[in-house]
């Protein structure tokens, strides 16, 4: 089924939770939809399940209009962050309650229940209770409860937020393998990105309720068309700063004392910006620890990260962070010189805070 938003708006009181929301999403495509606390992505959610009425613009289904449909009558599944599993109930009456709610006879819904069960994982839990079950059984309970009901939309609200790091990536993998393989058209909410960004086929990212940047995983991290979208995207994030942009017989440099730098021709401006001065983006891959570079700088911080050190560095009153091998045993204090990758900088203007680069 094909979902598509348009002018999707909804207002608490004089509070804009999401404005003029418009999206497509295509049948059995995997979206996420992505952004801090408080963005207006769960906001977006319920008006697609129906439990909340937008204050205007259309959801359409296919080519049918929802608006006034009752959540029961959208073929819709959810899985909330909570799970929502009643605790008096066994695995089966939880997994089966959407079907008593449609009068399923009784052998069709224990036929269905245990295929469902099968396909999660949890058969043999059919008896227990959700106290007596893990965090990741009960996500699986959930899942099911809402996959039982043959579904033509899935939607998420954070489900894996109430599990532990190795069970969300386990859950990850999972969910999307299943969803892939069913086929469902599904949405996602969640304020992680790398959820995002390993799930999802196209991302809607959102901030103070508007969509700022709708795109798959790669074009968001290469191409940032905003600076919110920059900084939010990636782990460590992109570095950014301001300097001056100046144009000397056709070369477009970088400068902020004691940096200059040389914008490769690929990477000139495609907009002029509506001052000299310009935000900086470059991601800590793209700062090279370099014997031969011609940056200088002093480490402030040094962060293990396993893998690799992430380390900050001064260059005057300019900070960027980087990633390094560990056995550099690179300390704080230390002296480095550094190499920008300008082949990736990504320019932004201070003013509209929308990308030079990337012409919408």
């Amino acid at each position: 089924m094909k979902v598509t938003l348009e002018n999707l708006t909804k207002y608490f009181g004089k509070v804009v939770a999401a404005e003029d929301v418009t999206l497509k999403i295509g049948d059995g495509e995997f979206v996420a939809l992505l952004g801090p606390s408080g963005c207006g992505k769960t906001t977006t959610l319920l008006m697609i399940a129906g439990i909340y009425k937008p204050t205007r613009g259309y959801i359409y289904f296919d080519d049918r209009v929802v608006n006034d449909l009752l959540p029961k009558d959208r073929n819709v599944g959810m899985v909330f962050q909570s799970y929502a599993l009643y605790p008096h109930m066994t695995v089966f009456d939880n997994l089966t309650f959407p079907l008593r709610l449609k009068k399923v006879p009784m052998s069709e819904m224990k036929q269905r229940a245990q295929r469902i069960a099968d396909m999660m994982g949890i058969g043999h839990l059919m008896d227990r209770k959700p106290a007596q079950l893990s965090g990741g059984q009960q996500q699986r309970v959930a899942l099911g409860r809402a996959l039982i009901k043959e579904p033509q939309l899935l939607l998420f609200d954070e489900p894996l937020s109430n599990l532990d790091a190795r069970l969300r990536l386990t859950m990850r993998g999972e969910l999307k393998r299943l969803q892939m393989d069913l086929g469902i058209t599904s949405i996602y909410v969640t304020h992680d990105q790398v959820e995002a960004m390993t799930m999802a086929d196209r991302i809607a990212v959102m901030n103070e309720g508007r969509l700022q940047a709708y795109a798959p995983p790669d074009e968001l991290y290469d191409r940032p068309r905003t600076l919110f979208v920059a900084g939010f995207i990636g782990n460590p994030p992109m570095n950014l700063f301001d300097m001056e942009l100046v144009q000397e017989d056709g070369q477009y440099r970088l400068w902020r004392e004691p940096l200059s730098l040389s914008i490769p021709p690929a990477r000139a401006p495609r907009r002029q910006p509506t001052g000299r001065q310009v935000i900086v983006g470059l991601r800590p891959e793209d700062v090279l620890l370099d014997p031969q570079g011609e940056i200088e700088a002093e480490v402030y911080v040094v962060e293990p990260l396993g893998r690799d050190d992430m380390i900050s560095c001064h260059i005057g009153d300019i900070r960027v962070h980087t990633l390094v091998d560990p056995k550099l045993n690179i300390r704080i204090g230390d002296k480095v010189r550094l190499r920008f990758n300008m082949d990736k900088v990504q320019l932004f203007d201070p003013q509209t805070e929308l990308s030079l680069l990337w012409a919408d």
